[in-house]
């Protein structure tokens, strides 16, 4: 298999695990690339990117346009805060408008889950999607996949349990179809509050003791608290959050092996994870942060060969 099934990248539920492994191999290949002294391929020199983020962001955005410019695009970045959205332009006429530039390829984060699948529908060009309000964020899962790839062999038969704010994470969701793609297990973790009412139809473990997931774990992907989402109280306090669902290094250090420990970022130092475990050797989540523009200049350069 030299190329993916589809033209977008929407959701990790879109894609096959063919894809997904060649996603994986072809992020092989440029993760050698940018450990070289000169970081740079002219895989994309005649292919335009426009990177539109009506959401703000730090990690993806910048790990996307470091993408591009290591394959050599011309990048074009929009933000919605000093745009005509302000004035009242639809989502369409602002993407149609940018795409009468001759972009060839649009990458997109958007508060509204469906936005970029709604998008797919009314432009021509490859659609990423960079995370759709509380609905999925695949590069966000691909590069975790990837990461536990690199640090465990293979994801095959590996215990991976997900901690934290499951309701409001778009990288909860998207982690949980591609590691059961690939042929994990999946736990969920968190106050009741915090997970979706009908998490279990999705096939996962559910489990509300923190101490006994990171016992049944071989990897813990830890989700920070996204107040920014909640329009109500789920828990009295991040105090008391922290006290039952906060990880610290005592808690690893109680288990009967080794873990590995992840986090989407932005970490919560004190609520969600303790600073002793997020700079411990247990660890990887600067791995992540490196594997991310290798699986994004992956995603880039496979979905440019899908005109």
């Amino acid at each position: 298999m030299s190329q993916l099934s589809t033209k977008h990248l929407l959701g990790i539920k879109d894609i096959t695990t063919d894809d997904i492994n060649l996603i994986f191999e072809t992020a092989d290949n440029f993760k050698e690339v940018i450990n070289r002294p000169i970081k740079k391929v002219p895989s994309l020199r005649d292919i335009t990117i426009a990177n539109i983020f009506f959401e703000n962001s730090t990690r993806t955005k910048l790990s996307f346009e470091l993408a591009e410019k290591r394959l050599s695009a011309d990048v074009v970045n929009f933000s919605s805060s000093n745009s005509s959205v302000k004035k009242g332009e639809t989502l369409i006429d602002t993407v149609n408008n940018i795409l009468s530039m001759k972009v060839d390829m649009v990458v997109m984060r958007h508060s509204s889950p469906g936005a970029p699948h709604f998008l797919s529908r009314n432009i021509k060009a490859n659609i990423v999607n960079a995370g759709d309000g509380t609905h999925e964020h695949p590069t966000q899962a691909l590069l975790d996949a990837f990461s536990i790839r690199e640090k465990l062999g293979d994801v095959a038969g590996k215990k991976v349990a997900i901690i934290g704010d499951i309701l409001h994470s778009r990288v909860a969701l998207s982690n949980i179809f591609c590691l059961q793609k690939l042929g994990a297990e999946v736990m969920v973790c968190g106050p009741t509050t915090l997970l979706p009412k009908y998490i279990s139809s999705l096939g996962v473990k559910v489990e509300h003791d923190v101490n006994k997931a990171l016992q049944w774990c071989d990897v813990a992907n830890i989700l920070r608290i996204q107040l920014e989402r909640q329009q109500i109280k789920y828990f009295p306090s991040l105090r008391e959050y922290s006290l039952y669902y906060g990880v610290n290094k005592k808690m690893l250090d109680g288990l009967d092996k080794e873990i590995v420990v992840m986090h989407p970022g932005p970490i919560n130092r004190g609520v969600e994870l303790n600073s002793d475990v997020a700079d411990s050797e247990h660890s990887i989540i600067l791995n992540q942060v490196e594997n991310g523009v290798a699986i994004r200049m992956a995603v880039l350069y496979l979905l440019a060969g899908v005109r």
